[in-house]
């Protein structure tokens, strides 16, 4: 009687654990299904179940493994719920909260390990150092990963393991208040638009789950911080990024779906989100399957050959073959980000219901010659509002940023992601593009119907042009303009008309991408304002999509 008792409670556990993972995945249209589907599969293969990790998912860390994408791995097993992936990730979610940083008096209090395997932060042979032996973002990442998890999956999880990851949410959020903005090498300002969305959310969603008013008003006062830079011109301070862009939809999107009622999150979350995707619309190329430039963080010069996770949410909208993604999506550079996408699909039931039609149509079609101005205000960066345009027609586009910042690369200060000038066409077989090197603070680059003008209002004789440019399939020698497949080109300004042509095929790559390098200088002793003008038009590309 007892085994027979035993048999039906294990058969009628089972049943309930299906039953569960067929409810959910039920939910979920054709598309958020298969990223969900083939993200944890490759996931899969990456997991290491006697650890309870992930491996570092570069496959360059000799085996270590990895905090964050873990954290990621473990909603997404609570989302399929399939064969003891609530179990997995239980133990998964032990291990990522064994790893924060408990200690009150240390700057990265509340925010995770990088990888289990470091030695302790401040110790002798690990001194602190932000952004290397310990990342602050990693706070945000993870509990708003965490938050996902209870909020949709709570109900799979024990109250025991509830209270660890609540507590664990507390306490990166108390993490997350130490950070200001120019003090101790951090860089949280609300014009960082990913971190500092998931800040504004997680205080205010963990004040009022612990009934801490203090943390809820801090969270709501932060939020208006970032809201005020938002309405300005409709724009993410942290503009047209394919890859934080997409963070900062995942994050609008909680704020949308998850924030009470009487926060301002609520229906800021819904315009911001809404307001985000038509500028995403007016700028993605769909011929090219690119966002046209420019581009404020990028990890690569054409969306193809690298996974930016705003591709995640093209994926869920309009499916994988139409959005920027290969077959092969692990194959491509920066695919580490492809463990992000569980949270896009658990998502996309909610979040995809908000994105306008006539955006969903732009993703799919192109919808004709059509130009962008706007504009981006980065805080404490830009000295004015950053000018933005944009110039897109068939199989071509052309971007440019005008800005006065107190850096060079932009406020991530980092010329390899910052790209203020760019031009990028169907090449007949592929994308070309032609992408400046930002080496000054302060650029007019106006982008006109067939021209891109560069100018260095605060050059000299000594600044150069360093203008970037693919590699092409059937030119694998590039010395002139001439050798450019599928584009023809003027270059005119006061810039020495001669120019070295230098490439990356050695050891310099940014981001992965190969490139040639066509240096123009200004004539010596020039006293003339630095000024590049591009002139191009299309010479015979292929009037489809790039595949």
């Amino acid at each position: 009687m007892l085994f027979t008792l035993a048999v039906v409670l294990y058969v009628f556990a089972i049943l309930c654990e299906v039953s569960a993972a067929a409810s959910f995945l039920s939910t979920l249209a054709e598309h958020p299904r298969q990223l969900l589907e083939e993200s944890m599969d490759w996931l899969d293969a990456k997991y290491d179940p006697e650890a309870g990790y992930l491996y570092d998912l570069s496959a360059a860390a000799a085996l270590r493994h990895d905090i964050r994408n873990s954290a990621w791995y473990a909603v997404g097993l609570l989302a399929r719920n399939r064969d003891g992936d609530v179990q997995q990730a239980t133990k998964i979610i032990k291990n990522v909260i064994r790893g924060q940083f408990k200690d009150p008096a240390k700057q990265w209090y509340g925010t995770y390990q990088k990888y289990p395997e470091e030695p302790p932060v401040g110790s002798v042979s690990y001194p602190p150092k932000i952004y290397d032996t310990w990342d602050p973002n990693w706070r945000g990442f993870v509990s708003t990963a965490f938050i996902i998890g209870l909020e949709e999956f709570g109900h799979l999880i024990t109250p025991d393991i509830t209270r660890l990851v609540q507590e664990s949410i507390y306490n990166a959020t108390v993490g997350d208040s130490y950070r200001v903005g120019g003090v101790d090498d951090d860089n949280l300002y609300p014009s960082y638009s990913n971190p500092a969305l998931m800040r504004a959310f997680a205080s205010s969603w963990t004040g009022k789950m612990f009934n801490d008013e203090n943390m809820t008003r801090a969270g709501e006062t932060y939020a208006k911080e970032i809201i005020d830079l938002f309405d300005r011109a409709n724009t993410l301070s942290e503009f047209n990024s394919g890859t934080y862009t997409g963070v900062s939809i995942v994050a609008l999107t909680t704020w949308a779906k998850y924030s009470p009622d009487t926060s301002i999150m609520k229906t800021k979350g819904v315009q911001m989100l809404q307001e985000t995707w038509k500028m995403v619309g007016d700028l993605y190329h769909p011929q090219l399957k690119n966002l046209a430039g420019p581009w404020d963080r990028g990890y690569g010069f054409d969306m193809n050959k690298y996974f930016s996770i705003i591709a995640a949410h093209i994926w869920c909208l309009i499916g994988k073959s139409a959005a920027p993604v290969i077959d092969k999506v692990p194959m491509m550079s920066h695919s580490a980000d492809f463990a992000i996408s569980p949270l896009v699909a658990i998502l996309s039931p909610f979040h995809d219901k908000l994105v306008p039609g006539t955006t969903v149509g732009s993703l799919q079609n192109f919808q004709g010659e059509h130009t962008v101005d706007t504009s981006a205000y980065s805080i404490p960066y830009d000295s004015y509002p950053r000018q933005i345009t944009a110039w897109l027609d068939d199989n071509i586009s052309i971007g440019g940023e005008s800005f006065n910042e107190s850096v060079i690369g932009g406020p991530a200060i980092n010329p390899s992601q910052f790209n203020p000038a760019v031009i990028q066409w169907n090449t007949g077989n592929e994308v070309g593009f032609i992408t400046l090197y930002a080496t000054e603070p302060s650029i007019n680059a106006i982008a006109r119907p067939g021209s891109l003008n560069i100018t260095y209002p605060l050059g000299n004789s000594s600044s150069t042009f360093q203008l970037l440019i693919s590699p092409f399939r059937k030119k694998p020698e590039v010395s002139t303009w001439k050798d450019l497949q599928g584009l023809n080109i003027k270059v005119s300004g006061t810039i020495d008309p001669k120019y070295s042509v230098s490439s990356s095929f050695t050891d310099d790559a940014i981001n992965d991408f190969m490139f040639w390098n066509f240096t123009y200088s200004m004539p010596p002793q020039s006293r003339l304002v630095p000024n590049i003008l591009l002139e191009v038009e299309l010479s015979g590309a292929d009037s489809t999509r790039v595949s």
